[in-house]
């Protein structure tokens, strides 16, 4: 477990991601008070990444729920094996008849068969989803919810009894409590609003755009075959992109894919070709793309513009 705040961020340096203070102690006091944490900000701001990192820094499996719409208790929480319990039907045949030899009445059968449902409603033949994966799991798991605000409301409703109680109800089984309270990690890219309940039952964290020299150190730690001087222009070009009106602007994940590019091409310098050749690794709509070069086309003939 983790000592302090400080060394939440170690730990999390030494997984390659790179947490401010802010990020350390919301994930400190996480472990310390037993709250989940709901992360919110843009897509591809590394929200994901720090569940993956907060597992890896802490020798946890982590156990990944991916949220859409129409997500159900189902799917989320476990599902029976019906296949396996027709095969056992199937191989329990002749016992089963031995069970309703003497019975004079499809009453009296019925009854007697309840009493042997138990034996066909068992964890024997329960799948688990990652909700009760975590919560039945040997060992103390992480637990990533992602993308919380594409479920439907009637999901997020479903999820207060989980992170309130960390437990949850099998109707054939009863109520089953978490083995080891799991670390969650709800992360939301504000597509809409999450509800107050939800949110009271966790530690909030906004996880924004990095500042120029933050977003530099994460290109220079994952991208460490790009020059510092070219990456020092990336970022400069991306923090530029951010600060125009576009239907979509860079995350952190598409800087890292222009980089990994930039590298690809032996590119030594961002000039005006290699920036149009490689401007959709970066903007993904026409429009955006069309915006971006209007902006550089004002500047021909300072070709090195950015980072310098």
């Amino acid at each position: 477990m983790f000592k302090d705040t400080a060394d939440v961020r170690n730990r999390l340096s030494g997984q390659q991601y790179i947490a401010s203070e802010e990020i350390g102690t919301v994930v400190y006091l996480a472990q310390s008070l037993c709250k989940p944490i709901l992360a919110e900000g843009p897509a591809g701001v590394g929200k994901t990444e720090l569940a993956k990192a907060w597992a890896a820094s802490l020798g946890m499996p982590l156990i990944r729920l991916q949220c859409y719409e129409g997500l159900d208790e189902s799917k989320a929480l476990y599902e029976w094996e019906y296949a396996k319990q027709m095969l056992y039907t199937q191989l329990l045949r002749d016992t089963l008849r031995n069970v309703l030899d003497d019975v004079n009445s499809l009453a009296e059968a019925a009854s007697r068969l309840a009493q042997e449902e138990d034996v066909f409603f068992s964890e024997n033949f329960l799948l688990p989803r990652p909700l009760l994966t975590a919560l039945m799991s040997d060992e103390p798991v992480v637990l990533l919810i992602d993308e919380i605000d594409r479920s439907d409301v009637e999901f997020e409703a479903f999820l207060l009894e989980v992170l309130s109680d960390f437990q949850v109800t099998v109707p054939e089984l009863g109520t089953i409590n978490a083995r080891h309270q799991p670390m969650v990690l709800l992360t939301s890219n504000n597509t809409r609003e999450l509800s107050e309940a939800l949110k009271r039952r966790c530690l909030y964290l906004h996880v924004g755009y990095p500042t120029s020299q933050a977003e530099l150190d994460i290109v220079r730690l994952k991208v460490p075959d790009l020059s510092a001087d070219l990456a020092k222009q990336a970022v400069a070009v991306v923090q530029q992109l951010r600060n125009m009106d576009l239907r979509k602007v860079p995350s952190i994940s598409e800087t890292l894919d222009w980089a990994r590019a930039l590298v690809t091409l032996n590119a030594t310098a961002i000039d005006e070709k290699t920036m149009t050749n490689t401007l959709t690794v970066l903007l993904k709509y026409e429009t955006d793309v069309a915006k971006a070069k209007r902006m550089m086309g004002g500047d021909k003939g300072r070709p090195n513009r950015y980072g310098r």
